[in-house]
């Protein structure tokens, strides 16, 4: 942290200076970078997108209100005693003397560089995106910016207002400029007298004043602005609103660690002297430097005229912006989190207030708010010191006692018995102190809380205690603790919780370097009460996975269309032999009896077929939500579990069919490319992708010399071995399972690969089998490795990749095979997927 500056506030008038000069030992910042202008600069940025965007698209609603609004152009012709352009000088002129010299006046030197600086960047950038359009936009594009003028079309993106909107964007706010307001309204004067005598277009003058706006926006960030937060003689003025009267204001640092302690004379008129080396023990500002890590907020020791002691809270407007950006990307992301209106400063300060008065009355230990105040663009709250008070993580294990525990836990049931969330639990809201040899537990940070919250907030609170908890003083001990205070039915029901997405930022970093916590919570959570339900609530509406899900197949579709000639494709549709599809199709239901008779094969317990092969075709409903194999997976093991096989059993009896599934596929491709040998054609495969092939293994085998990289592997491979090994060797003690096994995947795969050769058929394309066999499992191995329902997208454009490469068939042909055979195989078994699981479910398999 920097050095600090004291500052020596004089008293106000009619007092003695020597009883009322306040020390003020401060750090002001007097230039701050708003994370609001970086948001702002990101949205402006879209909008020029989408401005552009509506007038390639939708330029008869753009024109049509243009010719609306220009339809009073001959009344303003008659009222306007100027012309249009002597206007435009005035404005253009006016307006930046007015603005420069009101900074100049107010001596803000500084302002007006940025401001000047402001305006040069949105000419620039106006006319770099004037050239963009010329050189790279499209004719829909030119023509939607475009207005008449001379009897010749021509793109209009007036510069001069975008070099105003960036000029007034950094001269300040209009609230406090009064010549930013004037200029505003008259700039909108202008724009509406351009709009209406139709000497720009609509969209042109739109994109140019959101040019102006980001080059202004962006300037500010960059350079940053005048700070309007409250420091110094603002600060001890609105302490004094408070109802406080301040003798002395220190700044409680952010660093770590007791602070060197400044012995002040409260009545010398010059600057403290430190006296270095020496430290206070306790620490007294621990309890505030778990606040400013917890919040980000700035806190300071106050000390009043009557050496009273106290703690002032300052919450800034631009902190506000970004807390409230990430609750709100929060709220959105997590399930059961309801959202929150609060959008400004002042409501997040009255909602921390609400929080804290709610909680005092409830009967939990948390500082006392006396007072809250307004000094320029922060709110001011004061409150008592929790006295010898430290962070839980600041405290020694041997200080953690059961009784300590104990009492976490009831302050927490106390807030919870109210209705009160708090949603944030870490171990610097959780501070404690010993009073009389007895542990005192005080829980702070409850402006993220909720009154009157939801069950699913209160479990969620108590997954986050249990868990920092458990970061210190192992699972069981946290277990058991919480057991003491809570019923077994509160403790069953936070196991579905204990997941990191439902722990705050500061606790799963610690969990970072302690994985395993979670996991030894849970087995302990079991240990004690076996029927609790560990499995994971689905807290998060989308991830990484939900995003890849979207985007990768829109990204395949517009990578197939734009790479394909449709006239092609049509032409080779309606030539498509309609007999060879119905074979495709029904070659397709055949892998279902293939994949139903292999988990028959290796399941445990008896199974029907007919059963089976309901499960397998439901799967095929089921994939439209799962990612390519997941959907059987998952049918299956819910389908052994619902029939007495233990968890562990009916997973090893999964992994087994699906290892099975890959070590025939691989032998079949072998026994192909044996049999065909010269009768039929050379592999179709180039000597050099033959010796990219043989490189990519050299390199592979290399690293497994790696030790590291050979334990990694290792670790993934061997739990599922240890898993399928005892059943495939049960498997192996009954040939006839065996060859069922084989069988039946050999069915599927050949099944596929049939009506993929269908599919080439059914549009007059010919290739050997190995080589249909290749482009097929090259093609859906690949697709399959993308995380979208079923592989959607993502098999087809690998099929249609691999079937060109291998054969050589024309792309757009080779795409039209590829579709065939996705319909036939995939999106046609969807119906008869959801009747397969209406029927199921209704019998109660599922």
């Amino acid at each position: 942290m920097p050095s600090t500056v004291d500052t020596i506030v004089e008293p106000p008038a009619g007092k003695e200076r020597a009883a009322a000069a306040i020390i003020v030992d401060d750090n002001p910042e007097t230039r701050v970078h708003h994370p609001s202008d970086l948001i702002g600069t990101v949205i402006g940025a879209v909008g020029i997108v989408a401005v552009m965007v509506l007038a390639t698209y939708a330029q008869h609603t753009t024109t049509g209100v243009a010719e609306d609004v220009q339809g009073f152009a001959n009344l303003l012709r008659k009222i306007l005693v100027v012309p249009v352009q002597v206007l435009e000088g005035v404005v253009t002129l006016l307006v930046p003397i007015a603005v420069l010299s009101e900074l100049a006046i107010r001596r803000l030197g500084r302002q007006v560089l940025d401001a000047l600086g402001a305006a040069v960047l949105a000419v620039v950038l106006n006319g770099l995106v004037l050239w963009l359009v010329h050189h790279v936009g499209s004719e829909e594009l030119i023509s939607g910016l475009s207005v008449r003028l001379n009897d010749q079309w021509t793109v209009t993106l007036p510069g001069y207002v975008a070099m105003l909107a960036g000029l007034l964007t950094v001269s300040g706010p209009r609230s406090r400029r009064r010549t930013v307001t004037w200029s505003w309204n008259l700039i909108w004067v202008a724009i509406g007298v351009l709009l209406i005598t139709a000497q720009v277009s609509l969209p042109g003058l739109a994109i140019s004043l959101i040019v102006g706006r980001v080059a202004g926006l962006l300037v500010r960030f960059l350079s940053g602005v005048r700070s309007e937060q409250a420091y110094g003689e603002v600060l001890v003025a609105g302490v004094r609103r408070a109802g406080f009267s301040p003798r002395r204001l220190r700044r409680i640092p952010e660093g770590d660690g007791p602070d060197v302690e400044k012995s002040v004379d409260p009545d010398a008129e010059t600057a403290p002297v430190p006296v270095v080396g020496r430290v206070t023990e306790p620490d007294p500002d621990a309890a505030a430097r778990a606040l400013i890590r917890s919040a980000g907020y700035r806190a300071y020791e106050l000390t009043t005229t009557d050496d009273e002691s106290l703690d002032l809270v300052v919450i800034d407007g631009d902190r506000q912006v970004v807390g409230m950006l990430g609750r709100l990307w929060r709220s959105l992301r997590l399930r059961g989190l309801e959202g929150r209106s609060v959008v400004n400063l002042r409501q997040a300060t009255e909602r921390a207030a609400l929080l804290t008065y709610a909680v005092r009355a409830a009967g939990v230990r948390t500082p006392q708010l006396l007072a809250i105040a307004e000094a320029d663009d922060s709110m001011l709250l004061v409150q008592r010191r929790p006295e010898h008070a430290v962070p839980l993580a600041e405290l020694d294990p041997a200080e953690l006692t059961d009784e300590l525990l104990a009492e976490v836990w009831a302050q927490l049931s106390l807030a919870h018995t109210a209705g009160i969330a708090h949603r944030a639990l870490t171990s610097d809201t959780v501070l404690v102190a010993t009073i009389a040899g007895t542990p005192v537990v005080w829980l702070t940070g409850w402006e993220q809380g909720y009154v009157a919250s939801s069950d699913l907030a209160r479990r969620m609170d108590a997954s986050q205690m249990l868990a920092l908890l458990a970061l210190r003083v192992g699972a069981t001990r946290a277990l058991d603790s919480a057991a003491g205070i809570l019923s077994d039915d509160d403790l069953s029901a936070i196991g579905p919780l204990l997941q990191t997405i439902s722990l705050p930022r500061q606790t799963r970093d610690e969990m970072r370097t302690h994985k395993q916590v979670l996991a030894e919570l849970r087995t302990a959570l079991v240990d004690r009460l076996p029927e609790a339900d560990v499995e994971p609530l689905q807290l998060v509406r989308f991830g990484a996975r939900t995003i890849l899900t979207i985007v990768v197949p829109i990204l395949a579709v517009l990578f197939i269309v734009t790479q394909i000639n449709i006239d092609e494709i049509t032409q080779a549709l309606a030539e498509s032999d309609w007999r060879w599809s119905v074979l495709a199709f029904g070659l397709g239901l055949l892998t279902l009896l293939g994949a139903a008779l292999a988990v028959v094969a290796f399941s445990p317990v008896k199974i029907p077929v007919w059963r089976a092969v309901l499960v397998q075709t439901a799967a095929t409903f089921v994939a439209l939500a799962a990612p390519a194999g997941l959907g059987p997976a998952a049918l299956n093991l819910r389908m052994l579990t619902r029939r007495g096989v233990s968890a562990t059993l009916a997973g090893a009896t999964v992994a087994l069919v699906q290892v099975s599934q890959f070590v025939v596929t691989l032998g079949l491709l072998l026994v192909l490319t044996v049999a065909s040998g010269n009768q039929e054609s050379a592999l179709p495969i180039s000597p050099a992708v033959l010796l990219i092939i043989a490189a990519v293994a050299a390199v592979v085998a290399a690293t497994l010399l790696i030790p590291a990289v050979r334990q990694w592997v290792l670790a993934k491979t061997m739990p599922t071995l240890r898993q399928t090994w005892p059943r495939l060797i049960a498997v192996l003690g009954q040939p006839w399972r065996l060859a069922l096994a084989i069988g039946s995947n050999l069915l599927t795969t050949l099944g596929y690969v049939l009506a993929f050769d269908a599919c080439l058929a059914a549009f007059g394309q010919d290739a050997t089998l190995i080589q249909v066999a290749i482009v097929y499992l090259a093609g859906n191995t690949a697709g399959s490795m993308v995380p979208t329902p079923g592989g959607m997208g993502a098999i087809e454009a690998a099929l249609a990749a691999s079937l060109t490469a291998v054969t050589g068939i024309n792309f757009g042909i080779a795409t039209s095979i590829a579709i065939l055979f996705r319909v036939v195989t995939y999106w046609l078994r969807i119906p008869i997927g959801w009747v397969a699981m209406r029927v199921l479910q209704r019998s109660g398999e599922l």
